[in-house]
């Protein structure tokens, strides 16, 4: 009967071991799974290092190097025959490497030909880093507004801070802020500001919204709401 006993009390313990392992991963791959905070498209041409117009004309999977367990590391890399570039470095970007699964972050692009409105981070080896939280949009898909603001309006906005309405009341704590509402609106981060607004700082150093694609008025800047 103890032997029994003994039996039944180490299979159940066995049991719990496993059951607890397996908790243990499932938290640890809930963990790992991607989370991105929504940003306004001037918000993600101020924060990154590359900003580009660029044609997808391939994809293979890389080693970028080991872990610290000596295991390969992959990732994504892109062939890209860049356009124009808005913001980054002197030379022409030809590749960009993202990691291989939506679930830590990497980015799935079509490579027929298809372009894109890519911003990333460029590394200190001349890479360039693209992940599912960056702004990254087929070129027919954006706005007349967005592709004027590429070449002026945003980077004269980058002292402004964005600050995104999530819920209604919601209000700014600096004049150097502008309230991103389209979310509370039309429940959609792709909304009326995000297409045809840009945050710009004024001469008083207060920060406005402003609409259209010409760069604004002199007028505006001094005393004009917009």
């Amino acid at each position: 009967l103890n032997k029994l006993f003994f039996k039944m009390t180490w299979t159940a313990n066995s049991c719990f071991v496993t059951l607890a392992i397996l908790f243990l991963w499932r938290v640890e791959e809930i963990a790992e799974a991607c989370s991105c905070s929504p940003a306004h498209p001037q918000q993600a041409f101020c924060n990154s290092d590359v900003v580009i117009r660029a044609k997808l004309v391939g994809v293979q999977e890389v080693d970028v190097g080991n872990d610290i367990y000596g295991n390969p590391i992959k990732q994504l890399k892109y062939d890209i025959k860049q356009i124009k570039m808005f913001k980054g470095p002197q030379q022409d970007i030809d590749a960009i490497y993202t990691a291989p699964l939506s679930a830590v972050c990497g980015a799935t692009l079509e490579t027929n030909g298809k372009e894109y409105l890519i911003t990333g981070k460029l590394e200190t080896d001349g890479t360039v880093h693209v992940t599912l939280c960056d702004f990254i949009e087929p070129w027919e898909a954006t706005s007349a507004t967005q592709k004027k603001s590429l070449t002026q309006r945003y980077e004269m906005g980058c002292g402004c801070k964005i600050t995104r309405c999530t819920s209604i009341p919601c209000m700014i704590s600096s004049p150097a802020e502008c309230l991103w509402t389209d979310w509370v609106i039309e429940k959609t981060v792709n909304g009326e500001q995000a297409k045809h607004f840009a945050c710009i700082k004024r001469s008083d150093d207060s920060c406005a919204w402003y609409r259209g694609a010409a760069p604004p008025k002199r007028d505006f800047l001094d005393i004009e709401d917009p």
